[in-house]
């Protein structure tokens, strides 16, 4: 592509800081789209983004908390089109995946009239280092509404590789990416991983809906998070995507290496 500003939506965020990270390593100009970011932008203030556009030839997409959440639609398909109005040639989204709410968003960022890829993810492995799982971790104890459901949880570090081949490299124009790790794990299996890799217990506590709602609630996190597991977790998302292998030609990481690189950090010392 050529040389130009890439906007990063959420680029201080699990995704958006490697994305932008990455670019800035290449030589590209990176703009980064934040509350608190130099240039302020604010899906709810739509007053923030002509600001965050100027100059800009792509854009890296991220909603805040969830593309499934209420609102998260037209919020994405408004900004996608102005950005297409103002210039904008390449549009990457992150999206969930088997979140069914997510799909209006893609199609909203397909129609917009830019070179698209949706970037459509499991859960992160970051979650238990870097977001609402770390404090769980530290304490032990893994309490989620989620009885023996697996999950092919894939890497933020692999998600940001296949991001930015799509942003700046040829030949990812069109296509929808299903990002996975390489197998199927339940959250006791998380666990007993999370275990091995700080040295200490870390157990997986099934409990109800309404119990983790009080959880989020006492966290001051959204609440729909604990109606979202309950969805994405029903046994849709049990298969494995080949996303990473399409996309970058490499296989993703494994839980277990992403396991043993965060406690290395010391991110889950007590």
């Amino acid at each position: 592509m050529d040389a130009g500003v890439v906007l990063v939506v959420g680029g201080t965020g699990k995704t958006g800081r490697r994305v932008a990270e990455r670019l800035s390593a290449l030589g590209y100009g990176v703009r980064v789209g934040s509350r608190s970011g130099a240039v302020g932008f604010d899906w709810q203030d739509e007053g923030t983004w002509e600001g965050a556009l100027e100059g800009v030839s792509a854009a890296y997409l991220t909603y805040y908390p969830d593309l499934a959440f209420p609102g998260a639609v037209e919020a994405v398909g408004a900004f996608a089109r102005l950005a297409v109005e103002r210039g904008v040639r390449r549009l990457v989204l992150l999206s969930g995946r088997g979140e069914e709410a997510a799909e209006a968003g893609e199609k909203a960022v397909m129609e917009a009239g830019a070179a698209w890829t949706v970037v459509r993810c499991a859960w992160f492995n970051q979650n238990f280092s870097e977001s609402f799982f770390l404090d769980p971790v530290r304490a032990g104890v893994l309490a989620l509404p989620v009885g023996g459901a697996v999950e092919p949880f894939v890497d933020a570090d692999d998600i940001a590789d296949v991001a930015v081949a799509a942003l700046i490299g040829p030949g990812h124009a069109g296509r929808v990416y299903e990002l996975t790790g390489p197998r199927l794990l339940s959250f006791a299996e998380v666990a007993v991983e999370l275990s091995r890799a700080t040295g200490r217990e870390v157990r997986f506590e099934a409990v109800s809906a309404g119990e983790y709602r009080r959880v989020l609630d006492e966290a001051g996190l959204p609440g729909e998070f604990a109606e979202l597991f309950s969805v994405i977790l029903d046994g849709r998302n049990a298969s494995l995507g080949d996303g990473v292998w399409q996309a970058l030609g490499r296989a993703p990481k494994d839980f277990a290496e992403y396991a043993r690189e965060a406690a290395a950090t010391g991110v889950w010392q007590v």
